[in-house]
């Protein structure tokens, strides 16, 4: 899925345009902003598939910058490129739904790689059907949105759903902690299992909105959990 459409947002200006060199070699397409506004005007025009963000740019918060444009576009692929290693930042990063938190110095062929990984999964997930029904609640994998049972349609963090869609997937087998993390983190973040822990709490709150109770997720003990249908 290369000639996919990256916004580059990056203040240090030689490695933004070495980024911008390598990944219109390896066929994507690449726009590169130096701070906030370069970047709301290149994404406006160009609407990009992904952005590369970093955090800290001269006129504001490269997180804060993700959030405005994951809420005009919510199948946006968002990467952190950063400087800043502190567990809080990159919590707070992939807390907000960023794909990936990479940390610099990185080697340039190593991000290429995440982003054919990133990329081929979405690929996968389009694959399959994005509405699912579940007795009275369903789902809207693509759109990151569910229908409570209320009949309220309501949004999920990206990493819910993909947690949610990882899930569903096992219908009634065992998906490890270390498997969610790898499949929706990457094998090289380390959220802790608290993180996935909290969650799984967010879906179980959606799901025992079910005036029909169809469905349950179960924690098996020291391993992961289970999404069960009745």
């Amino acid at each position: 899925m290369n000639n996919a459409k990256i916004l580059i947002v990056e203040d240090e200006i030689n490695l933004g345009e070495t980024l911008n060199d390598f990944l219109n070699s390896n066929d994507f397409k690449t726009v590169h902003a130096q701070n906030c506004q370069e970047a709301k005007a290149l994404f406006k025009e160009n609407q990009p598939e992904i952005i590369l963000m970093d955090i800290g740019l001269p006129d504001g918060d490269g997180i804060e910058l993700a959030k405005e444009f994951r809420q005009i576009n919510k199948e946006l692929i968002i990467l952190f490129l950063s400087a800043m290693n502190d567990p809080e930042t990159k919590f707070k990063g992939l807390e907000m739904g960023a794909q990936d938190y990479i940390t610099k110095p990185f080697d340039v062929r190593e991000l290429k790689l995440r982003l054919s990984r990133i990329l081929n999964n979405k690929s996968k997930r389009e694959e399959h059907t994005d509405e699912i029904q579940i007795g009275d609640l369903k789902v809207w994998f693509k759109r990151f949105e569910v229908l409570n049972g209320s009949a309220e349609v309501i949004s999920l963090s990206q990493k819910e759903c993909l947690i949610l869609e990882l899930l569903y997937s096992n219908i009634n087998n065992v998906v490890s902690r270390d498997e969610i993390i790898d499949k929706i983190w990457g094998e090289n973040s380390f959220p802790s299992n608290r993180t996935v822990d909290n969650y799984i709490v967010n879906l179980r709150k959606w799901l025992e909105t079910s005036k029909e109770q169809k469905a349950k997720i179960t924690s098996i003990r020291g391993i992961g959990y289970k999404f069960e249908l009745k």
